[in-house]
Formats: structure tokens, C-alpha cells, sequence
């Protein structure tokens, strides 16, 4: 039982959020290329919500991935202080696992709180980060958070005054957290290695042609976002060119590395009549128009020319995504399919309610037909 000799409820939250969103930033870290993300273009796309387009380059620096984390954890703090600070009246007082079950549900809350409100529409009006990532990557997060919020029994006790079965709790608890960590180190320094756990889907040649495909299709949008990111007018769109060039880049480095460790072999070109029968890549005649365009035509040429691709890449992910490839394939594929999506709304200035409507749909759409 709780007694006068407990700390400010305040203080214990405050210093629980320093935990969760530490554990939170390091999982997220460690765990992002198992499931195909880019954890450096990840963070600098966090880094843009205050920080807007000049924090965006064509590969992440240091300046924005530090910038991304400390914006998640800042924000990751916060919601723990109000889960146990203005919100302490109900939960301050749960048992570790009472706190478990309320602190998943709330995981979802305020994930759904920060896609759907809170980052593209008041108070940071930027539609980026929710047209950009799908829903599920920040409910990833906000859980890897939320999983460390049953310390907060044992942090709400001055050091010398913690019950014996608290300190148990919170040394078992402790101890599988750093387990699990150390765990996620493991996989990413045998991926650093080459070593990827094994293949396992149930479609093996639709697997090898999607990488091989997908990887020569985003060679081609990243040469094209090059010249975007060099020659557009209009800064958004420039900005917007130079997250293509990071992601697509970011993507293709997993897809080398997948192969490389699932085959155990270089990946063959595609050939040039695989390249005509892709959805959405440019003809040569395409590349040309887009390459002459006339400063006053380039910025229309661009995203009429881009938006044509994304929509082969697009289609190209969907069939993955309901295929029956390899889980990890997938994953990354949905994600794909969401981001490629939401740039088509960017470049077309999607924002506001509208933004967030385009993104809902994005998650769930059927595009192979």
C-alpha cells in the first residue's frame, strides 16, 4: 500500500519517462531494420515535425537523427507525465500489472493522438510524418515505451523505503528489459556482419523478383529525386525530393543486405526488358523530358513524372504486401506503399484534415488493380 512516504507522483513520472522513452529510442534503434525501416531516416522525419524542411537531406546527419531522438523522447516523457501525473489519481495507484494492462491501451491512444491530431494538424501542423509513416510504426514505438511504465511502482519509493516485493519486481523487470536489449544488439551487429535470420516465406522466386525489381525501381526514383532536390522552385517540393532520395537509398541498402544474407549470392541486374514491363518506370524518353526541363516547367515535369513512378512502386509493393512472401518483406512493403503514396499527396500540397483523411485511406487501399 502507497503511504505519506511515497515521492511527488510528479517527480516518479518524470523520472519513469526519462526510462521508458530511453528504452524506447534504443529498441527503436536496434529493431528498425529487422522490419525494414531506416532508423536514420526515421528519426530525421521525427526531426522535421518542429524543426520543418531544412532539417530533411538526402542522407540523415547527425544534426537530425540527434534532433529526432530528442524529440521522441520528449515526447514520449511528456505522455508518461500525464499518465502518471495528471492522470496519478487512477493509475499512480496499480498494482505493476494493472499498470501494464492500462499502459497498452494507452500506447494506442497516444500513437492514434499524434498521427490523427497532434502532428499534422494542431499544434505542429506538419502532415509529413503521418503521410510519410503508417500508423503502426508509432504504435511500435509508443508500446516499446509504454511496456516500462510498471516501474513506476518501484520509482514511486524513496530508495530506502521500497517494499521488498517492489524491488523484486523491478530487478526481474530491470533485468528482461536489458536482456532484451542486448538481444536486438545481437541481431544488429550479425546484420552489420551480413547475418540475417533465414528466408522464410512461402513464395521464394515472387521474393527474389520483388527485391531485385524494387531495388532497380528505386535507382531509377532516386536519380529522379536528385534532380528534384536540385532544381525545384518550390522549396517543399525540394525538401520533399531530398526524404525520397534518403528513403529510397535507405531502402535499398536492407534489400542489398537481405539478399546478400538470405541467398548468399550478388544480386542480378534486371534486365532491360524486365525495366519496360515495370509499373511506373520512366522510359528513356521520360528521363530526357525531365532532365530538359525549362526552369519555369521543371517543378510541374517533376512531380507529374515522379507521381507516375511512385504509382508503380506503389502497385509493385501491394501485390508483396498480400503476397505470400517472407513476413520482414512484407512489413517493409506496406510501409513502402504508404510512403510512396503520401509523397504523391505531398507533392500535390495535401495538408490539414485532408492530409490525415489521404493517409487513413493509404493503409488500407487496394492498389494492385
Amino acid at each position: 500500500m502507497v503511504t505519506a512516504s511515497c515521492k511527488s507522483r510528479w517527480l516518479a513520472a518524470v523520472q519513469l519517462g526519462l526510462i521508458s522513452s530511453s528504452f524506447s529510442t534504443i529498441v527503436s534503434q536496434l529493431a528498425a531494420a529487422r522490419i525494414g525501416r531506416d532508423a536514420g531516416v526515421d528519426w530525421m522525419t521525427v526531426a522535421a515535425v518542429p524543426a520543418r524542411d531544412w532539417m530533411i537531406g538526402m542522407e540523415p546527419s547527425w544534426g537530425a537523427i540527434l534532433a529526432g531522438i530528442a524529440f521522441h523522447q520528449w515526447a514520449d516523457l511528456s505522455w508518461a507525465v500525464v499518465f502518471f501525473g495528471l492522470l496519478g489519481r487512477w493509475t499512480a495507484y496499480l498494482t505493476p500489472i494493472q499498470i501494464l494492462l492500462a499502459a497498452l491501451p494507452w500506447a494506442v491512444l497516444s500513437s492514434a493522438m499524434e498521427w490523427f491530431v497532434l502532428v499534422p494538424l494542431f499544434p505542429f501542423f506538419q502532415p509529413l510524418f503521418t503521410l510519410q509513416q503508417p500508423y503502426w510504426i508509432g504504435l511500435l514505438v509508443h508500446a516499446s515505451s509504454a511496456i516500462m511504465y510498471p516501474l513506476f511502482a518501484w520509482l514511486w519509493w524513496p530508495a530506502s523505503d521500497v517494499p521488498a516485493r517492489d524491488a523484486r519486481f523491478a530487478r526481474g523487470y530491470a533485468t528482461a528489459a536489458v536482456i532484451a536489449i542486448i538481444g536486438l544488439s545481437a541481431a544488429a551487429l550479425a546484420s552489420a556482419a551480413g547475418h540475417e535470420l533465414p528466408w522464410a516465406g512461402g513464395d521464394l522466386d515472387t521474393d527474389q523478383l520483388y527485391i531485385r525489381h524494387m531495388t532497380t525501381h528505386h535507382a531509377q526514383g532516386i536519380e529522379v529525386a536528385r534532380l528534384g532536390a536540385e532544381r525545384a522552385r518550390d522549396p517543399h517540393l525540394r525538401a520533399l525530393a531530398r526524404l525520397m532520395v534518403a528513403s529510397q537509398a535507405g531502402e535499398n541498402r536492407i534489400f542489398e543486405r537481405w539478399w546478400q544474407s538470405w541467398f548468399e549470392t550478388s544480386m542480378p541486374d534486371c534486365t532491360d526488358e524486365e525495366r519496360s514491363r515495370m509499373p511506373g518506370f520512366l522510359t528513356a524518353l521520360q528521363l530526357r523530358e525531365v532532365r530538359d526541363a525549362s526552369s519555369d516547367a521543371f517543378d510541374g515535369v517533376f512531380v507529374r513524372l515522379m507521381t507516375l513512378h511512385h504509382k508503380g512502386a506503389v502497385k509493385m509493393a501491394d501485390q508483396e504486401w498480400r503476397g505470400r512472401g517472407d513476413l520482414r518483406l512484407r512489413i517493409m512493403a506496406h510501409a513502402i506503399r504508404h510512403e510512396q503514396q503520401g509523397e504523391i499527396a505531398l507533392m500535390q500540397g495535401a495538408s490539414g484534415a485532408p492530409a490525415v483523411a489521404n493517409a487513413f485511406r493509404n493503409m488500407f487501399a487496394d492498389n494492385v488493380n
